[in-house]
């Protein structure tokens, strides 16, 4: 259902300059709930007459913005709206408390979600056009004291694919590491990371590794309308469990089986003990990769079936990729080179654009580069950690070592780190020094 609001034909009225621009101006549309549910619009015309445009405004600002995110958060008779812009917040205003409960609860209604349920947490979500780009909107309610709720908006362009390893921003060698791995067969490979951390996105582009010329791979999860090229799905029997679907599918010759999130400890053995019959790709909440693996162990309790299926465990940080248009270069001084671990023949370095002191007139209006806005910053890519399954670690989690001593280990045999894969982003010109230490900063 595509919902549009104008201006009645058989008015002839004559409205001013503004309201004609208004009225003019291309807003959002949108397209119907993802979970099919139609919403009611009869009993609910006086909300869309007071909310629907407002809504609509707000979502179309924030996408001209390039945001992907849009967080309205009520303070008393007001409300906060923050826009997120590659990860980054930025104040947009404020709204009347009234006003935003208003816009909350049309967008819920757009969404099929339940506009008289404000005690709960809800998500939804719906699919849009803005400028002939198709988008998905994801909406996220949380309620607050007085009845007011916490609303989150997610936009994302349907058009942006983030699917390849080199999509995600996965190194030429952790992408060999994985087809090199997942070529036997056998083992379980995860993406770990915290709640909208992009460890779906990772989980994908470890499937995406695989070379699928060569080895045979399947989906028993739910992709949620998503396609992959080169993966069959399975179709998933109501009552099966996990490891019966695993078998099943093997039977079709699956080399490489790509399943739910790990979310509970039947799931994790059940995954574990899979990974005996071909490889199982999967994601799990965790703080990181170390922490993956200790809680994988204490989810099963049983520290032997975790390092004879685990191989692989990614986990990721996004980093603000540098504007191609108006990145600077510069040469960095050699000492700066040592104490941030860089190559001693790294000869140019890059970063976000800094104003020149020299020639700054101040009549003039400043030369704001039309691609990021006057940002420095134009997208996210993804640092990744790794832990790799190797003998040496296997004796760290079979002695019962934390995830502290898991990093020291992984540290120890120079395996792939959060700083080492940032370093080399670097190197490659893609993010700054400055940008590095700001998610470090962020992160702890």
């Amino acid at each position: 259902m595509v919902v549009r609001r104008g201006r009645d034909d058989d008015d002839d009225d004559d409205d001013d300059d503004d309201e004609d621009e208004e009225d003019d101006r291309e807003l959002v549309l949108f397209q119907g709930a993802l979970n099919g549910v139609n919403p009611d619009l009869q009993s609910n015309g006086r909300l869309l007459q007071m909310a629907l445009r407002p809504a609509k405004e707000l979502v179309s600002d924030a996408i001209e913005r390039r945001a992907e995110m849009i967080r309205v958060e009520p303070k008393g008779a007001v409300a906060q709206v923050a826009i997120y812009v590659d990860g980054i917040p930025y104040p947009s205003g404020r709204l009347p408390g009234k006003m935003a409960m208003a816009i909350t609860q049309v967008l819920k209604l757009m969404a099929g979600m339940d506009v008289n349920e404000r005690g709960k947490p809800q998500s939804g979500g719906m699919n849009a056009q803005f400028e002939e780009k198709k988008f998905e909107v994801r909406i996220d309610s949380a309620p607050l004291p007085q009845g007011a709720e916490r609303l989150v908006i997610r936009m994302h362009n349907k058009d942006i694919k983030l699917e390849k390893p080199e999509d995600i921003g996965l190194s030429e060698a952790t992408k060999m590491l994985i087809r090199e791995q997942t070529a036997t067969k056998r083992g379980l490979y995860l993406a770990a990371g915290p709640p909208n951390s992009g460890v779906t996105t990772m989980s994908i582009g470890i499937l995406r590794s695989v070379d699928a010329y060569l080895y045979s791979c399947y989906t028993i999860a739910d992709m949620k309308g998503k396609d992959l090229a080169h993966v069959a799905t399975m179709d998933v029997r109501e009552g099966d469990s996990l490891k019966e679907t695993v078998v099943r599918t093997t039977r079709k010759d699956a080399d490489v089986i790509f399943i739910d999130p790990i979310s509970s400890p039947d799931l994790a053995q059940q995954a574990l003990e899979s990974a005996g019959l071909a490889a199982i790709i999967s994601e799990m909440p965790a703080k990181d990769a170390a922490d993956a693996v200790v809680r994988l162990v204490q989810m099963v309790n049983d520290p032997k079936l975790v390092v004879e299926h685990l191989r692989v465990v990614c986990s990721m940080k996004l980093i603000r990729v540098l504007c191609k248009r108006c990145k600077q270069a510069y040469r960095p001084n050699p000492k700066l080179l040592a104490r941030v671990g860089l190559p001693a023949e790294t000869r140019v370095l890059y970063r976000a654009p800094r104003p020149d002191e020299d020639d700054e007139d101040e009549d003039e209006e400043p030369d704001v580069c039309r691609v990021c806005d006057g940002m420095g910053y134009y997208g996210r890519t993804a640092m990744v950690e790794v832990v790799q399954m190797t003998d040496s670690m296997k004796d760290v989690v079979l002695s019962g070592g934390d995830a502290a001593a898991i990093r020291t280990q992984a540290r120890n045999e120079k395996m792939q780190s959060f700083q080492s894969d940032g370093l080399r982003l670097i190197v490659e010109g893609k993010t700054s020094l400055e940008e590095l230490q700001r998610v470090f900063r962020a992160k702890g």
